[in-house]
């Protein structure tokens, strides 16, 4: 049984659209949530953030309005008080944000969603690329 895959989108993002073709075109199901109109709640971005490699430098966006804006030092917040400014300023956080219970991928990147495809599928393309390579 294959884990759930969840697409956190805003609306207006690119990234969002591109996304969510791209788990469409390969037939992957999904549970889509826009995140601007449906924020995340305290539990959930905690969730997030144990899916991630370096922290929260991995979901917030520093190039964003509002952190410029707040002016913090991601480094200098304690893991509860950066959940309480995502949960106030939600457009803090990358979109899209693509995860199931082990993986995730934040922002679209054509070669790192492919972790998403099942494992049969990712062996097919591989093989299939080394027969045209021979």
């Amino acid at each position: 049984m294959l884990d759930m895959i969840n697409l956190y989108i805003a609306p207006s993002s690119a990234s969002s659209r591109k996304a969510r073709a791209w788990l469409k075109d390969h037939e992957i199901p999904f549970k889509e949530r826009n995140i601007k109109s449906n924020p995340l709640n305290a539990d959930e971005i905690k969730q997030i953030l144990r899916l991630t490699e370096n922290g929260s430098e991995d979901i917030i966006s520093t190039r964003s309005n509002i952190f410029k804006q707040l002016d913090i030092d991601l480094d200098d917040l304690s893991i509860s008080s950066l959940v309480d400014l995502v949960v106030r300023y939600p457009d803090l956080i990358k979109r899209p944000i693509i995860f199931d219970d082990k993986r995730l991928e934040v922002g679209y990147n054509e070669e790192e969603i492919r972790r998403f495809l099942p494992r049969d599928v990712r062996v097919a393309e591989l093989r299939n690329l080394e027969s045209q390579l021979s």
